[in-house]
């Protein structure tokens, strides 16, 4: 295989999690009876560019179906990030009723909502049929479309330019990364600004955030690498900011060439801190694979223990970085007979690969856990309060990454 970005052969292994099938690729009762496709689950580093990613064997449209279960507005603590963004955002920029909004993988409306309460023009641009229709009931224009540089220039032919573009936690999603930078670079004015959010590589090594890892995920991105890759592809980094989503975030701020910004003492420091921990170097990705094992070892023989001294666990979270970790581990329902999630769109769906059934919240009341699961561990402030309820019967929350710990 050969780098998305820059073309050179990828030799150099970072992890190897076997085989899953799609995280989102939720079932049906009636799915049960049939197939599922899994597909290897690798990620190799480019030693030209540093781009981490996926092996290529399945395709976009096969990942981001109309069946695709993630909405966005599920979190409270990520409504209350988009609306900081959005008055973040206004505040800086000076965007008003004469400015274009366009958030790409709009998902149900989550961010743009807020762009819209505000009187700021705005324009989705979602590929999943469910989503952009959850969007479109919250009175958002929504392109039910895959981003790149067709589209971008398909937009421009209309008339549209964008003051602001927003991608959140897509980057990493799209397999073609060259032609998605581009066709910003193509829609923005000239004074425009896009701003990119998306996990930090150096998070997920540093802390052994593996499960973070499955084939929606594409590419895998440190500071370097996303400034040679927009470098290449006509727009330039002039600030960057470290967000705690999704267990340690990045927010680029980017321009079109020659745009009005100045680069940041920001990027040049996160830059350097980069390449002091040696993101440039191959021994920087070895270590992962062993983490993601004694995590994988953990949680088992934390799962079997608990079965076996006759006490309950269950799983809060049906979301693809949980269908990540329980794959690679291979639990199933013997050892986790249900996982609760407060998406309708999930609930009497099964986990894919495990096979595990999913449920509403008032099974904690019926069942009583000793243990409850936090597969979503980023969010894990927002689950206990919202499942503080546990306690009363002594429950307690368990976390496995990045290290099995129990929380009273």
């Amino acid at each position: 295989m050969n780098c998305r970005h820059c073309g050179a052969e990828l030799r150099l292994p970072m992890i190897d999690l076997g085989t899953a099938p799609p995280s989102n690729a939720y079932l049906s009762a009636e799915d049960l009876h049939g197939p599922e496709s899994w597909f290897p689950l690798r990620v190799l580093v480019c030693e030209r560019c540093w781009l981490a990613q996926t092996e290529d064997f399945v395709g976009r449209e096969h990942l981001f179906d109309r069946d695709y279960a993630y909405f966005s507005s599920y979190s409270d603590s990520w409504l209350a990030h988009a609306q900081r963004y959005v008055e973040q955002m206004a505040g800086r920029f000076n965007l008003g009723s004469d400015s274009l909004h366009i958030e790409v993988a709009s998902n149900d409306g989550y961010l743009l909502q807020y762009s819209r309460q505000r009187g700021i023009p705005c324009l989705g641009i979602e590929p999943t049929a469910g989503t952009a229709a959850a969007a479109r009931q919250k009175g958002i224009e929504t392109r039910e479309a895959f981003f790149g540089v067709q589209l971008a220039e398909q937009l421009y032919a209309e008339g549209l330019q964008a003051d602001l573009m927003t991608a959140n936690n897509v980057l990493a999603h799209v397999p073609d990364i060259n032609d998605f930078v581009r066709g910003f670079s193509e829609l923005l004015k000239p004074d425009g600004v896009a701003t990119f959010e998306f996990p930090h590589l150096v998070r997920l090594i540093e802390e052994a955030q593996f499960d973070t890892i499955y084939h929606e995920h594409y590419s895998y991105l440190s500071l370097t690498a996303v400034d040679t890759i927009f470098a290449a592809n006509g727009l330039s980094v002039f600030d960057v900011e470290r967000l705690p989503t999704h267990g340690g975030s990045l927010r680029v701020h980017a321009q079109r060439k020659g745009g009005p910004h100045q680069r940041s003492e920001t990027v040049t420091v996160l830059l350097a801190e980069e390449q002091e921990l040696g993101v440039s170097t191959a021994d920087y990705y070895r270590g992962l694979q062993e983490r993601a094992e004694r995590i994988k070892n953990d949680l088992l023989a934390f799962l079997v223990d608990t079965k076996r001294e006759g006490k309950r666990a269950g799983a809060y979270g049906a979301a693809a970085k949980g269908n990540t970790l329980l794959n690679f581990a291979g639990v199933r329902s013997d050892l986790l007979p249900w996982v609760v999630d407060r998406n309708p769109a999930k609930q009497g769906k099964f986990m894919p690969g495990s096979r595990i059934p999913i449920v509403s919240e008032e099974i904690l009341d019926h069942e009583h856990p000793d243990y409850l699961v936090i597969l979503p561990w980023n969010l894990r402030e927002e689950v206990m309060q919202q499942c503080a309820g546990i306690r009363e019967w002594g429950g307690q929350f368990m976390l496995a990454i990045p290290d099995l710990v129990v929380i009273q």
